[in-house]
C-alpha cells in the first residue's frame, strides 16, 4: 500500500527542519503577492533557504502561485517562476491559467500542482488540467469522501486532500475591513493581516466566530471549524490519495509541528498496521483536541456533510 505524502504549511524558514524531523514529507510556501492564504511570508531569499533546508532532508518544496492575477501582475509570472526553477523548487501551485503559460515559457519541466480551491470537484476537469501540464490536483474542500474516492479511482494525476486546518468560506479582492474602517474615519493597518488572528465575523445566532483578515490579495472569510481527520485517513489511504494536506494558516508553529507528529503516526499505522491505528486513532483524535484553542472546535469538514456553513 502506497503512503500519502504528508503536506504542511511553515510559518517561517525556522519551521522547516524541525517539521521534517516531525516527520512531514512536503511544505507549501511562498509569497502572498502570488499565493493565496498562506501560513507564513516567505519572500526570495527564504524561499531559497527553505528548499535548500528542505532537500537537506530529502523534503520537497511546493510554491503556492494560486492568487486571483489581474493585469498589472501577468508580466511577472514568468520572471518568479524562472527564479523558482533557479532555487530548484519541486513544484509551483497554480489556478490561474497565466502561471501555466508562463511556466511553459519559462520552465517547461516544472512540475505543476492545480488548486483553485473550488473548481476540482470531479474527475474529468482534474484530467483535463492533467492534459494540460498539471501533475496534481488539490481536490475541493466540499467534497465528500464517497466522491473523493471515486476521482481516484478515475484520476490520471495525482491528488491532495487537505484533511486538517480551517477552510476558506469567503474572498472578495477588496480590501473591505480596510475600507469599513476608512468610511468610519479611522485608520487601520492591513498588512499581513493574516498574521493577526484576532479578527472575527461574528454570528451571534449560532454563536459562531469566523476568522477574517486582509492581504495584498483581499478580505478572507475563514470556517469556525477546523476539519480533523485524523481518525478517519485509513478508506482514503486504501483508495491511494496521494498527498494529505495540514493547513497552518493562523496557527503557532508549536501547534502546527504537534500536530505534523500526531498525522505522521496515523500515516504510518494506515498503512503499516492498519488493525493498531484502528485501536489508536481516537486517542490520536484526542491528542489533537487537547492542542486546539478553544475557540476552534474540530469537525470533520464536508467528508461526511456535517458541516452547513
Amino acid at each position: 500500500m502506497k503512503k500519502p505524502e504528508l503536506l504542511v504549511t511553515p510559518v517561517s524558514v525556522g519551521d522547516i527542519v524541525p517539521l521534517s524531523i516531525a516527520g512531514a514529507d512536503a511544505f507549501v510556501i511562498g509569497e502572498q503577492r502570488y499565493g493565496l492564504r498562506l501560513a507564513g511570508e516567505f519572500d526570495r531569499d527564504a524561499i531559497v533557504k527553505a528548499v535548500d533546508l528542505a532537500h537537506s532532508h530529502n523534503k520537497k518544496v511546493y510554491i503556492a502561485m494560486n492568487a486571483i492575477f489581474h493585469n498589472e501582475k501577468v508580466d511577472e509570472l514568468e520572471d518568479y517562476i524562472h527564479f523558482l526553477k533557479e532555487a530548484k523548487a519541486d513544484a509551483v501551485i497554480f489556478g490561474d491559467p497565466a502561471v501555466l503559460m508562463a511556466a511553459r515559457l519559462a520552465a517547461p519541466e516544472m512540475k505543476l500542482h492545480w488548486n483553485t480551491e473550488t473548481t476540482a470537484t470531479n474527475w474529468y476537469t482534474c484530467n483535463y488540467w492533467g492534459r494540460k501540464g498539471a501533475r496534481r490536483a488539490v481536490i475541493a474542500r466540499e467534497i465528500n469522501i464517497d466522491a473523493i474516492v471515486e476521482m481516484k479511482e478515475h484520476a490520471e494525476v495525482e491528488l491532495e486532500v487537505q484533511v486538517h486546518g480551517m477552510t476558506a468560506m469567503f474572498q472578495s479582492k477588496r480590501s473591505l475591513l480596510g475600507n469599513y474602517f476608512e468610511y468610519q474615519g479611522k485608520a487601520m493597518e492591513v498588512e499581513n493581516r493574516q498574521q493577526a488572528g484576532d479578527m472575527f465575523l461574528h454570528d451571534k445566532e449560532r454563536d459562531n466566530k469566523y476568522p477574517i483578515f486582509e492581504d495584498e490579495n483581499g478580505t478572507h472569510i475563514m470556517s469556525p471549524n477546523d476539519i480533523c481527520m485524523i481518525d478517519e485517513l485509513q478508506e482514503m489511504v486504501e483508495a491511494g490519495i496521494d498527498s494529505f494536506k495540514i493547513d497552518g494558516i493562523l496557527k503557532c508553529p508549536e501547534y502546527i509541528l504537534e500536530v505534523t507528529k500526531l498525522y505522521r503516526k496515523a500515516i504510518d499505522l494506515c498503512v503499516e498496521n492498519p488493525d493498531q491505528y484502528d485501536e489508536e486513532k481516537h486517542s490520536l483524535f484526542a491528542n489533537i483536541e487537547e492542542l486546539q484553542p478553544e475557540n476552534r472546535p474540530l469537525d470533520t469538514g464536508f467528508f461526511f456533510k456535517e458541516t452547513v456553513y
